[in-house]
């Protein structure tokens, strides 16, 4: 897709990942997830 605005000129393309970086992708998200429902566990109490 590409936009035209005054003289600028954005072009925005779809990135296909390989498997290894939906995997790598995948784990970090996951590991994210968990750090986020430690940290509300532990202010939770309080």
């Amino acid at each position: 897709m590409t936009l035209q605005l005054f003289l600028l000129t954005i072009t925005i393309k779809k990135r296909n990942y390989r498997p290894e970086e939906l995997i790598a992708m995948e784990h970090a998200r996951r590991i994210n997830e968990e750090n986020k429902a430690r940290a509300l566990n532990l202010y939770r109490p309080l």
